[in-house]
């Protein structure tokens, strides 16, 4: 992997902004610094930019301007593909490929590395029992496993080739709320050992209270507010006590 463990930040936006069409402003004017090990979440309302935000990473979007950076180096000096092999991506109900089986879904990225097919296998095995799986899911199909098996096995295959980073797109939000509490509980007991770079979207405050080291609110893509979860819950900042309240009196819906 092209991955430089050092003290620099593990990805920057510096002055970024996204257009569509070269009218409408998706992301305006972004400065961020996210930290090696830490999980930096992004919250927000629909809308806001998160997504957005997150695609940047990976170069899904490319930045109408600014510079992103990753590992030190700016995403024009990367190649996607190798840049795409560092980054782990989650998404809602996994997005596995539905006519590879479980196995071949998760030793996808390792296969192209070129890794030996035993070490494919011991691989999956050892991922599979790392989310909770037993041995025998590796054959099945995604449209054989409930969907929170499937966030399961998505989450196993964005750690398949051991990336230094992971981006998660509400990776629990088409969950019932029973399966969302224990994957969330899961991720996080997974998250305290494995200690990756996450960048994950929610419009979840509690979620993000919950696995956030530090919280980026963002309103109408542009960033309002970031804090650790003890400054996000005491913060007077407008925007943020709205989000608070949002979450009181609707439900968890802002």
């Amino acid at each position: 992997m092209e991955f430089t463990p050092n003290d620099a930040p593990a990805i920057e936006f510096r002055h970024v902004s996204y257009s569509l069409n070269n009218t409408h402003e998706l992301v305006r004017d972004l400065n961020l610094t996210i930290s090696r090990g830490e999980t930096l979440v992004l919250l927000g309302r629909s809308g806001s930019g998160k997504t957005t935000t997150l695609k940047l990473v990976n170069h899904l979007l490319t930045p109408s301007a600014g510079e992103i950076v990753v590992d030190g180096r700016p995403l024009t000096e990367w190649d996607v593909i190798r840049l795409r092999r560092i980054i782990g991506y989650v998404i809602q109900e996994g997005g596995l490929f539905p006519h590879f089986t479980v196995g071949s879904n998760i030793g996808l990225v390792p296969k192209i590395e070129g890794w030996p097919a035993t070490r494919i296998e011991n691989r999956v095995r050892e991922l599979l029992q790392l989310v909770g799986l037993s041995p025998d899911v590796a054959g099945r199909y995604p449209s054989q496993l409930s969907g929170g098996q499937r966030q399961r096995v998505g989450v196993a295959r964005a750690l398949a080739a051991d990336p230094p980073f992971l981006l998660m797109d509400e990776p629990f939000g088409a969950l019932d709320p029973l399966t969302r509490a224990e994957l969330q509980t899961e991720f996080l007991a997974l998250q305290n050992r494995l200690r990756k770079t996450i960048v994950f979207v929610t419009h979840d405050l509690r979620e993000a209270l919950l696995f956030g080291t530090r919280i980026a609110l963002m309103e109408a893509g542009q960033l309002v507010a970031i804090g650790t979860k003890e400054e996000f819950e005491k913060s007077t900042h407008p925007f943020v006590v709205a989000y608070r309240e949002a979450f009181r009196t609707q439900g968890g819906q802002p």
